[in-house]
């Protein structure tokens, strides 16, 4: 279970260890003249610097809360607030500032897990027993124009870049570095501040400067994440896409 919300590489949080857990948190909103009345919360995500939690009162970027689980106690900074219009009302992403985060022994205990994408009722990678067209599985959803980062990381070979377009079931990264169509990858995506995390495989390149790429799994708990994306970007959609098949004889020895 990997990926997080308002990470960057600058801050080396994009590729941290993220689980998708959920557990009761109390917290204190502190910095003013008088501490706050203690409230409770329940983490969605927890990673070594901080979590994605939702409560019921309204938190602002900026704003220290002191967090408490049992009897361990940190200084958190929120470092990211939903919009409270959006289906992520009541979410926001906390960075440790003094301490050792409170669920610090559970982060150590949980594995990371993903989940396959479901696909007209059936999960991807279960055969289908009725005719589909070659071309099906690239069409069956509007892809968006977005501007996000993204990380993909093919065992231990990590390449930054760029989300330029983006639909339910796959996306167009932008990068200098390309891997070879079929090859399967962990993909990080961060657009508006929330950070998704994917396996998929590379489908296509584009102009040698880009990649179509296909989801294959997402983290658990990251379905929400990505609807969330898509709602922001709807009105962005890509009408007219010519795809680049690249399929030369290097390419093809090389696979």
């Amino acid at each position: 279970m990997e990926g997080i919300l308002n990470a960057s590489p600058d801050d080396g949080l994009l590729t941290t260890k993220v689980v998708h857990l959920a557990l009761p948190v109390r917290w204190t909103l502190i910095g003013q003249e008088a501490r706050s009345a203690p409230e409770m919360a329940c983490t969605y995500d927890i990673y070594p610097q901080g979590a994605r939690l939702v409560t019921s009162r309204d938190l602002n970027i900026g704003d220290l809360v002191l967090m408490e689980r049992g009897r361990n106690k940190a200084i958190c900074q929120v470092v990211w607030s939903a919009d409270p219009a959006s289906s992520l009302r009541g979410q926001f992403t906390v960075q440790c500032v003094e301490g050792r985060t409170p669920w610090e022994d559970e982060l150590r205990q949980v594995e990371e897990q993903y989940q396959p994408l479901i696909v007209h009722g059936s999960a991807r990678g279960t055969p289908s027993t009725g005719p589909s067209r070659p071309d099906a599985n690239r069409r069956r959803r509007p892809r968006f124009y977005v501007e996000g980062q993204a990380e993909v990381i093919d065992g231990v070979q990590r390449v930054a870049g760029e989300v330029r377009q983006i639909s339910e079931y796959g996306a167009r990264l932008a990068s200098v570095e390309q891997l070879r169509p079929g090859t399967d990858f962990r993909l990080i995506m961060n657009v508006f501040d929330v950070s998704v995390a994917l396996k998929a495989q590379v489908k296509y390149l584009v102009d040698n400067l880009g990649m179509g790429v296909e989801f294959q799994q997402i983290r658990r708990g990251d379905r929400p994440l990505l609807e969330y994306v898509l709602g922001k970007v709807k009105t962005r959609r890509v009408e007219d896409f010519v795809r680049v098949e690249v399929a030369n004889d290097a390419l093809a020895a090389a696979g």
